[in-house]
């Protein structure tokens, strides 16, 4: 891959400058996708907000990104499909809008192809179950049009499987849900148990026959946040092949800063209520007004402050539960409150630049950047099961 240079990059030592970019990186998790539902916004220009363009890609070093399509977990049925059908298509439009950067992938052969080409491959996930209207037609929809994965449930319930942020209501995934994730097997989309709660994820690793994976969680054992993993789930998924995606939002890394958002139930109403006064609420720029605000809070002492090393800390964790090739990032990017020091993508050489300072080989690193993100989708994709048309290629007279 091109490499533009960038003051973050120098600013480490040569050996992790060198080690970082020749090495294939892959975010698993990013919310850019509202962004690109506006005209205004050009992927290929420089921004001074928000987290994920192209020139900030290339000076990070990023290989392949993940575009999630959301939407929140109110809106379903055919409202949830038609809005998430114009996401795809934004993501589509600008992947080709920008040919010499990016190109859509659909594979793990696609990302190492777009790297052979110096291009950034783009991919497609779904985060929300509530995005299927209840129906495998639309799955197999978004599968053809090239969703890689799907997250099961959002910050909700949906109507076959439970959310960590909510009252259960099916004990786990209902029987449609276990279908679902059968269908996924067979479609070789990669199933994600981000936001789910521990039993679902119990149940996809009962009902899965492919690996599964959290796209962006950290963990519990550092943050007691339901949205993260227990040391009990991270090792079960690595016993089945998965990994865990490390997010880097402020308050899934941070206890301290979980500790504020306990103590203080109207705080995230209360950040809501800021950015709506100050004429926010434009879903594509909601998390970098909301973000601005947080910034404010820390600087007038009423959250603390949160240093991206964190990120490295739960990284740290997760390898010791489930050992370095169980281990990825999946930032969050446009979608959270980033840690100080890590506001974009221009700053993940810094990650390399500490885990060599702490020790790990650069064979580990590599691994962690994004080898066991492609060698997770290889091993899911080779559980997919031929389309009809396809088994009866050559069999028709």
């Amino acid at each position: 891959m091109a490499e533009v240079d960038s003051g973050i990059a120098s600013g480490i030592s040569s050996r992790a400058r060198d080690l970082h970019f020749r090495s294939l990186v892959i975010d698993t998790h990013t919310d850019t996708t509202q962004r690109l539902l506006s005209d205004d916004f050009d992927l290929g220009a420089a921004h001074a907000d928000g987290s994920i363009d192209i020139p900030r890609l290339r000076a990070g070093g990023v290989g392949a990104i993940f575009f999630a399509v959301w939407m929140p977990g109110t809106i379903t049925g055919a409202e949830a499909v038609e809005r998430a059908l114009k996401q795809i298509e934004a993501v589509h439009r600008n992947a080709a809008r920008h040919p010499r950067d990016l190109v859509l992938a659909r594979s793990a052969q696609d990302i190492v192809a777009a790297r052979a080409a110096g291009r950034i491959a783009v991919l497609l996930a779904v985060e929300g179950g509530h995005m299927l209207n209840h129906d495998l037609g639309v799955l197999r929809q978004y599968a053809d049009l090239g969703v890689r994965y799907m997250t099961l449930t959002h910050m909700r319930n949906t109507d076959w499987a439970d959310a960590s942020t909510d009252e259960p209501l099916h004990n786990g995934l209902s029987d449609f849900g276990k279908d679902v994730i059968r269908e996924m097997n067979w479609l070789g989309m990669a199933v994600d148990v981000s936001h789910a709660s521990d039993k679902t994820v119990a149940d996809v690793l009962a009902t899965s026959e492919a690996p599964v994976f959290a796209s962006h969680s950290s963990c519990y054992a550092l943050c007691a946040r339901p949205r993260n993993l227990r040391d009990d789930l991270i090792s079960a998924l690595a016993a089945k092949g998965g990994v865990v995606q490390i997010n880097f939002h402020m308050g899934f890394l941070s206890q301290k800063f979980r500790n504020v958002e306990k103590a203080d139930a109207q705080f995230e109403r209360e950040i809501d209520a800021e950015v709506k006064r100050r004429g926010g609420g434009d879903p594509g720029r909601f998390m970098i007004d909301a973000d601005n605000v947080v910034r404010e809070m820390v600087a007038a002492g009423k959250l603390p402050r949160v240093d991206w090393t964190e990120i490295v800390d739960h990284i740290d964790h997760a390898v010791k539960i489930a050992g370095a090739d169980h281990v990825g990032l999946g930032s969050d990017f446009d979608g959270a409150n980033m840690p100080y020091g890590m506001e974009d993508a221009s700053h993940l050489p810094q990650i390399t630049d500490l885990l060599l300072d702490r020790g790990y080989s650069e064979e580990e690193i590599q691994v962690i950047l994004g080898g066991n993100a492609l060698r997770f989708l290889q091993n899911v994709e080779a559980f997919a099961k031929p389309t009809f048309a396809e088994s009866m290629r050559g069999k028709l007279v």
